[in-house]
């Protein structure tokens, strides 16, 4: 299998702004998959204020196989789709890796592993979610929990299976480009966009339970409110685009902005405050198992990391279902097309 490792060359790319606390950790965890891979890392960078550029142009001085290039656009979309225009024509995979994460040292060997087993076009990874601040340990509990995330399939826990969306880890360069790339009018939940459009050219994804990442979250709520309100308004532009409705477990979130909405009819119909207290409630409770069943003391916490999470989505998903101005006529139909 190490030989078949050595057969297919890897671009890994780093889509990264103001990393500076994170980088050069990350980049020192994909040493060894630079040496058991034929691989080569880009950092593309959004225009970081702080030491970012200056700890990769040292790196890059050591390393050979780093490469710094600017990405004006700032989104990670746009940082993905700059590298594989500039260097994916010279690779067969492209792995992506978050900044702001750790992995295992045999991260990138097993995705391409799984993918040469496979023959999966597409491989994505289960993500845990770690904190270290009272308020980051509680936000974390909560995503890696069903009141936070769901029931996601691409969270810590699931088997390997063949699925239609996860956290994105390796593509194949020659299918990422046949379907045209990151839609970089998505600001936020690229990844699902991109996945529809596989599945839909016949592509297959492969979520694997060899290897996993770890995340971590915003540290305060003005910065987790601002997050999840732009998940929302990528699933609700991903919506517009394809007319892709959201799963279950999103439905049931999008009543949360409108029941809030709707609890302030209070003053002068008392009832109007039941659906947005049921909800309230319903987090609350389940923060409290969360404390007693795991004797976590992060699940109260927890709870309105969660709610700030459920309103900040379904007014960011609201948000962009009723902004007819701001929408451009041919918003459901944009093309993207990657340099080959």
């Amino acid at each position: 299998m190490a030989e078949n490792l050595k057969s297919v060359r890897c671009l890994i790319v780093i889509p990264c702004l103001n990393e500076e606390k994170h980088i050069e950790g990350v980049i020192a965890s994909l040493g060894l998959a630079l040496e058991e891979l034929d691989a080569e890392i880009v950092v593309a960078d959004g225009g970081s204020t702080d030491a970012t550029r200056e700890i990769v142009a040292r790196i890059l001085l050591e390393n050979a196989r780093v490469k710094l290039i600017e990405n004006p656009k700032k989104i990670q979309s746009a940082a993905v789709n700059l590298a594989m225009a500039r260097f994916g024509g010279e690779y067969d995979y492209m792995i992506r890796i978050d900044a702001h994460g750790t992995y295992p040292e045999d991260y990138c060997q097993v995705l391409v592993r799984e993918a040469l087993q496979t023959g999966a076009d597409s491989v994505v990874v289960g993500m845990q979610t770690v904190g270290y601040g009272t308020f980051q340990k509680a936000t974390a509990l909560a995503q890696n929990s069903k009141l936070g995330n769901g029931g996601s399939k691409h969270r810590i826990g699931a088997k390997s299976h063949w699925t239609d969306h996860g956290h994105h880890a390796l593509m194949r360069i020659a299918a990422f480009k046949a379907v045209g790339g990151y839609d970089e009018s998505f600001r936020h939940n690229e990844d699902a966009e991109f996945d529809f459009r596989l599945n839909k050219a016949g592509y297959r994804v492969w979520m694997t339970a060899e290897t996993s990442m770890i995340y971590y979250p915003r540290s305060s709520a003005g910065p987790l409110f601002r997050q999840y309100f732009g998940y929302g308004r990528g699933r609700a532009k991903n919506f517009l685009k394809h007319r892709s409705l959201p799963s279950l477990r999103q439905l049931i979130p999008l009543a949360v902005a409108p029941v809030t909405v709707g609890a302030l009819l209070a003053v002068i119909y008392w009832w109007a405050i039941i659906p947005m207290g049921f909800w309230m409630l319903a987090c609350l409770g389940y923060g409290a198992w969360l404390a007693i069943g795991q004797r976590n003391p992060h699940g109260p916490l927890a709870a309105i990391s969660a709610m700030i999470m459920h309103f900040a989505w379904s007014a960011g998903f609201w948000r962009e279902i009723l902004d007819v101005r701001g929408r451009r006529p041919l918003e459901l139909n944009p093309g993207q097309k990657v340099a080959s």
